[in-house]
């Protein structure tokens, strides 16, 4: 069983920066860990995934170039770093994990959630 916490969300003007965080608690080498959004009236889409023993990096097209995801595997932690901020970021943002080794952007695959952290980017 993982739980996963996150933290870190806020408010930020556009241009600005946030680092998400996500505890885990239990197994999760081997796993794959990504980070999730989604606004209102809109699906859940992936934002950047990572797999923990690879440590091969996924992102969305989206955020590329703005957004990093990393780990710290000895505190077995997840972190998102968003630079760039846009009002199109503003979101409520998952952390989740699986062993699924299947599309790693894909919301389907993911079988541990955590509460989530929003994000708010005004212009």
């Amino acid at each position: 069983q993982v739980q996963l916490v996150e933290s870190g969300g806020g408010s930020v003007q556009a241009g600005g920066s946030l680092r998400l965080s996500c505890r885990a608690s239990g197994y999760t080498y081997n796993y794959i860990m990504g980070w999730f959004r989604q606004a209102p009236g809109k699906e859940r889409e992936g934002v950047a995934a990572i797999g923990t023993g690879s440590g091969s990096t996924y992102y969305a097209d989206s955020v590329k170039g703005r957004f990093t995801i990393s780990q710290d595997s000895a505190k077995n932690n997840l972190y998102l770093q968003m630079n760039g901020l846009k009002s199109e970021d503003t979101a409520m943002y998952y952390c989740a994990a699986t062993r699924n080794p299947g599309l790693a952007l894909s919301p389907t695959v993911y079988r541990y959630w955590g509460q989530g952290t929003q994000v708010t980017v005004s212009s």
